[in-house]
Order: structure tokens, then C-alpha cells, then sequence
């Protein structure tokens, strides 16, 4: 039992070594292209407007007067990375140490970008909106690559790990203290567009990592299973899946259909669902990712 257990552990090992080895130079060449883009937009858009939206750059621009911003960027990213490699260990420290070190360069190379990209800044909500994209689109090619910027992303996940709270719930308690502390140094407004720009980037990182979707998962409980089915193979030439279930009150077995939709058709799987079974339960997901293909012939698990 336990060569069986150290067969099976060495097993995932070696997938998880796969999957990190796998396209290991266009993941480092897509960094350093989202590294570029996140530093032309923190010194075009929030740098000169003092939009202070968290992380070790917002904390560059409040300290700019005291410290060259790529400066205290690289300060704040070798002191994360300690940090993280007694706290979190070598092997999540070394997925952050390239982006650590690329970041703050970049925003020095970048930082007279203003002077060849002239942009009028009086339009602070465009400017705040177009940021944050660009920034998103940024983070989440960094993330989707398996690295980080390193700044506060290891304090998230430090906080994370021994305050036992969500990464989501991290990013709000660092960056909201941030956040505020740039309210004291430059107006409250200036707090007003920040959380607009924290708003973009979680979405944007959300739609580069996960994708836009363009199907939907449907689940279905019905007591005209047959029909349903019949409706969904053979009009709407759809694959599904029959998934054996169990009521937790009634403990009865019965089975939940599970097909994808294209959401341009979503409305005739929801429509013609209500026509044969108005009383149907149906549980509808967004699918951001859906490969291979469903048979009808094979598609029941037993």
C-alpha cells in the first residue's frame, strides 16, 4: 500500500514537472511583453495623474518625492521575495523572482515614455479606464504564464496563507490600505478612480486567464428526461451528458442532463426546456474552456 501511494505521488510530480516544463520560452517571452505593457501603463496613466490603485507601484507614487519610483519598486520586491522564501518557501518564491526584477527595470526604461506618447490627462476618467485595461490585460498574461510581478501579489498570498482568508479578501486589505493612504497624499477623488481602476483589472485578469465565454454549461432535472433528450440530440444536435444523482432529503436516485451551449443558442435550449417540462430545474454556468467532443451515442456515465 504505501509503494502504491509513493508510485501515485511521484506520478503527480511528475505531470506537475510536464506542465511546468511545457512551452517554458513562450511563457518567459510572454511575460516579458506583459511586464512592457504594465510598465508603459503605470508611468503613461497612473504615475503622471497620481492614481495611487495599490501594490508596491502605488506605493512608488506615493513615495516619488523621496525615492525614484523603479527604485522603491525593486526595494519593496526584494523585500516581498525574502519574505516569501521563509514564509512560503523556494519553490513559490522562484515563480515571482523574474517578474520581481523585470517589473521595476522596465519602469525605468519606460519612464520617459510620456515624451513620445503625449496624451491630454484632463479626461481622468478615460484616463483611469484605459489604464486599467492595459494593466489587466498584463496581470492576467503574467498569471496565465504560472508567474507573478511580486510586490504585494506575495503579501496577498502571505496574508492569505496565515490570516487563513481568501486571495480575493487579501487583495482588498492590502490594496485598500493603499489605496486610502494615497487619499491622504492626493484627494479623496483620487481614491474614486482607483477603485475603478482595481474594478478593470479584476475583470480584465478574470477574462485574459479564464477567456471570454462563448458557451454555456446547462444542467437539467426534469421528469421528462427522455423527451429532454430527445430534444436536445436530435433538434438542437447537441451532445450531453447523463449524470446519476441522489436527492439528499428523499435520498431517491434520479440523473441531471449536462449538455454545453453555444450562448447564441442558449434561448432555444431554455425555451424549448420550458415547453416540455415547465417544472424543470435548470442550472446554467458559464464554460470558459470546453475541448474534445460530445457524442450522443457514448455521452451516459453509469
Amino acid at each position: 500500500m504505501k509503494l502504491f501511494k509513493r508510485l501515485k505521488e511521484k506520478r503527480k510530480q511528475n505531470i506537475l514537472q510536464l506542465v511546468e516544463k511545457t512551452h517554458l520560452l513562450k511563457r518567459y517571452v510572454l511575460l516579458v511583453i506583459a511586464v512592457v505593457i504594465y510598465a508603459v501603463a503605470y508611468n503613461l496613466f497612473f504615475f503622471k495623474n497620481n492614481i495611487v490603485y495599490g501594490g508596491a507601484s502605488g506605493i512608488s507614487i506615493i513615495t516619488q518625492s523621496l525615492i525614484d519610483p523603479s527604485i522603491m519598486i525593486l526595494i519593496l520586491n526584494v523585500f516581498f521575495l525574502t519574505l516569501s522564501f521563509f514564509l512560503l518557501g523556494k519553490k513559490q518564491t522562484l515563480d515571482s523572482v523574474v517578474g520581481s526584477l523585470l517589473f521595476p527595470i522596465f519602469v525605468k526604461l519606460t519612464s520617459n515614455i510620456g515624451n513620445y506618447i503625449v496624451i491630454d490627462n484632463s479626461d481622468l476618467l478615460l484616463i483611469t479606464i484605459i489604464g486599467g485595461v492595459c494593466v489587466g490585460f498584463a496581470a492576467g498574461i503574467v498569471f496565465k504564464s504560472g508567474f507573478t510581478t511580486g510586490g504585494t501579489d506575495i503579501l496577498n498570498q502571505i496574508v492569505s496563507k496565515y490570516f487563513k482568508v481568501s486571495i480575493g479578501t487579501a487583495m482588498l486589505m492590502t490594496d485598500g490600505i493603499i489605496v486610502l493612504i494615497g487619499g491622504f497624499f492626493f484627494g479623496w477623488t483620487r481614491v474614486l478612480y482607483a477603485m475603478i481602476v482595481l474594478y478593470i483589472i479584476n475583470i480584465m485578469v478574470d477574462k485574459v486567464v479564464l477567456g471570454i465565454s462563448r458557451n454555456k454549461a446547462v444542467y437539467i432535472t426534469t421528469n421528462e428526461d427522455d423527451r429532454v433528450c430527445d430534444y436536445l440530440l436530435n433538434e438542437l444536435k447537441l451532445g450531453i451528458t447523463l449524470i446519476e444523482t441522489r436527492g439528499g432529503y428523499t435520498n431517491k436516485k434520479d440523473q441531471i442532463i449536462m449538455c454545453v451551449v453555444p450562448t447564441g443558442e442558449y434561448f432555444k435550449v431554455s425555451e424549448g426546456i420550458e415547453q416540455i417540462d415547465p417544472k424543470a430545474v435548470v442550472l446554467v454556468t458559464d464554460a470558459y474552456q470546453t475541448s474534445g467532443t460530445y457524442s450522443g451515442d457514448n455521452s451516459s456515465i453509469a
